[in-house]
């Protein structure tokens, strides 16, 4: 009986973090962008382009219930090092409480230089995002493209999954190169990384 116990509550956040997405997701479609938490083969290939030894913060762009944040640290990125950039207030609360030495931030990364303010003390190491970009205009996506990029260190990953067939930012968006991986069958639904590096 105890071992049962235990099982059930090793499996309960899993379960309110899937009831929580879902739940904002019907209430809000768009600014939430994806039914379920992104899955950990999604997360860990996310995490696999931040190098733990590059200097600065890693900012993470929608972290949500923070699959993404953990695949992070288990990557080697102490939470202390964390910037995460959330809308949504009930994710912001469950960030801070997982993650006490990570810097929270209850904003909106489509204006992600005015949200930061001077958060940063030094330029990024990576930015890893998890925004639904195809639900928004071309110009808010380039605009945050020119944020990130202001953002990071020269040769920084910003790295960003998508469910679409088209990339989610421009691949001749000026001074930047992209690459993709392949198609993440193990993610509902079905997802790419895009990773863009300043040259």
């Amino acid at each position: 009986m105890p071992l049962q116990s235990s099982i059930r509550v090793a499996k309960k956040p899993l379960l309110d973090d899937e009831v929580q997405f879902i739940r904002s997701w019907i209430e809000k479609p768009l600014r939430t962008g994806a039914v379920m938490p992104s899955s950990k083969v999604l997360a860990r290939t996310m995490a696999r382009h931040v190098d733990p030894s590059a200097e600065g913060p890693v900012i993470e762009l929608g972290p949500g219930t923070g699959p993404v944040t953990a695949a992070l640290v288990e990557q080697g990125i102490h939470p202390s090092r964390l910037v995460l950039v959330e809308f949504n207030p009930d994710f912001c609360r469950l960030l801070r409480k997982r993650y006490p030495e990570a810097t929270v931030v209850s904003g909106d990364a489509y204006r992600l230089r005015h949200v930061l303010g001077d958060k940063l003390e030094a330029p990024a190491a990576a930015i890893v995002s998890s925004l639904p970009l195809l639900t928004k205009a071309p110009r808010m996506r380039l605009r945050l493209m020119a944020d990130v990029v202001n953002l990071m260190r020269k040769g920084a990953p910003f790295v960003q999954f998508t469910y679409g067939l088209l990339p989610p930012i421009p691949k001749n968006f000026a001074s930047v190169a992209a690459e993709a991986s392949n198609l993440i069958w193990l993610n509902l639904p079905p997802a790419r990384v895009w990773v863009y590096r300043t040259r």
